[in-house]
């Protein structure tokens, strides 16, 4: 009998051991939960589920995790794509200004140098753009998508180029609409050659709307500038821009709001756009290469280093033209615009031989618009703030020269098909846009007064 009562007493005395033992664990691991170790596991599994891969700063031996992140993303950035060889000619274009200050070579080498820089922009925008949602994706690909030309006119703007301003916007315009949207047609026709290629002709009608409205407000300070019939001379012009400048920025907001707020295509009836939306399920499963903060960073370097060489190339410009016997106009319609459309270029070709024709007229006339609309009118607001005389009067040439590209691309796109024929002729036409800019001598400049 006692030997039973020992027997249950030291049972009862495991049993107790293994409860206290039990209570012991769970007070651990209650204490674990906020313990250091478990609070770096959360913020690293957050990490991992945000951009695909674990961040150094949170693991122990976090140092070299962080270069292992900065050597994926400058290796997914920067040698990812070919045409990111030609960056090594933005060091060198400040080289060569301090050791010659050769006008002509520096104005080469920036072009290069800021050629890849606007093609990487464009993709770190795209990237941020997968984080954000269609509605600030799309805000961001307004703002981003011609950061290049826009910055270039700023820069000018600021040493009082304004001709500069006028004709490489115009020239942006001239190349989106002739040389992009041609060489998208030749090459997709090319590859589809055995059929008419087919687009969304509704869309790109509302574009051609803009681009006309666009037209109508360049047209009316030129008018009014060479018929001489303003009230106050060289007050009426200027103020008549800026008014209509704001009128324009008003209408490109509201374009943006109708696009960002309507169905993802508002031009497309809802049976097409339910069977297109099956077709294309598989296309709209893109991941982002590098995270969400990489893309931000990314952002800021391309525009800091594209505002850098921006100032060389701009400063360049004059001198360039003496030492190469060429006209400012061509330089500013012809040349600059290469700059900032070589990623539209390379995207419109890229998508028309994959068949997808409609995001091709997207980024080349997308691209038109939205210069047309919001980089000419935001130069005319920013040069008012800096007390410059920047106005919409691009001078009769010019402006006759914009008219009739826009009329003969509008001609092009009402039938809501293209083929490689098309898209020659379009190339061809502005091939003879760059030969009548070659041989025009710009008017001298005239002194107009700072306040309307």
């Amino acid at each position: 009998m006692d030997q039973k009562l020992q027997v249950a007493g030291t049972q009862s005395q495991l049993e107790m051991g293994s409860l206290a033992a039990n209570e012991s664990s769970h007070e651990f691991e209650d204490e674990s939960l906020f313990s250091p170790e478990s609070v770096i596991q959360k913020m690293q599994l957050g990490h991992i589920s945000e951009y695909g891969s674990a961040p150094g700063g949170f693991q122990p031996g976090g140092g070299k995790m962080w270069k292992n992140v900065v050597y994926k993303s400058i290796k997914t950035v920067v040698f990812s794509n070919k045409l990111n060889v030609l960056i090594a000619f933005g060091p060198l274009t400040i080289l060569v200004h301090i050791l010659t200050g050769h006008n002509g070579l520096v104005f080469l080498l920036s072009l290069l140098g800021i050629i890849p820089l606007a093609e990487r922009l464009g993709y770190a925008t795209e990237q941020l753009a997968m984080y954000t949602g269609p509605t600030v994706g799309g805000l961001l690909n307004a703002t981003f998508g011609n950061a290049t030309e826009l910055i270039i006119a700023i820069y000018a703007l600021r040493n009082g180029m304004i001709r500069v301003v006028q004709l490489s916007l115009l020239g942006s315009i001239l190349s989106n609409m002739l040389l992009v949207l041609g060489c998208a047609f030749f090459c997709g026709g090319l590859v589809f050659y055995r059929k008419e290629q087919v687009f969304n002709k509704a869309s790109a009608i509302v574009n051609s709307g803009l681009l006309l409205m666009a037209v109508m407000g360049l047209l009316f300070p030129a008018v009014l500038h060479f018929t001489h019939t303003e009230v106050h001379y060289g007050k009426s012009e200027l103020a008549l821009s800026r008014f209509s400048s704001c009128i324009m920025l008003g209408v490109y907001a509201a374009y943006l709001f109708f696009q960002l707020k309507s169905r993802k295509d508002p031009y497309i009836p809802l049976s097409e756009d339910e069977s297109q939306n099956r077709e294309n399920e598989g296309d709209n499963d893109e991941t982002p290469e590098i995270g969400k903060w990489e893309s931000v960073i990314w952002l800021l370097i391309m525009t800091a280093w594209i505002s850098v060489l921006s100032e060389y190339l701009v400063d360049a410009i004059e001198g360039t033209s003496h030492a190469w016997n060429i006209p400012i106009a061509f330089i500013g319609v012809i040349l600059l615009p290469i700059v900032g459309n070589a990623a539209e270029h390379a995207g419109a070709i890229m998508f028309a031989m994959k068949d997808k024709l409609d995001i091709s007229l997207g980024v080349a006339i997308g691209s038109s618009t939205q210069i047309s609309m919001f980089g000419i009118p935001f130069c005319v607001v920013v040069g008012w703030i800096m007390g410059k005389p920047m106005d919409l009067n691009f001078q009769l040439f010019e402006t006759a020269t914009l008219f009739i590209t826009v009329i003969v691309v509008a001609f092009f796109l009402q039938e809501g098909s293209s083929n490689y024929f098309k898209g020659l002729m379009l190339i061809l036409c502005y091939v003879i846009v760059a030969a009548s800019f070659f041989v025009h001598e710009d008017p001298p400049p005239e002194e107009k007064s700072l306040t309307p």
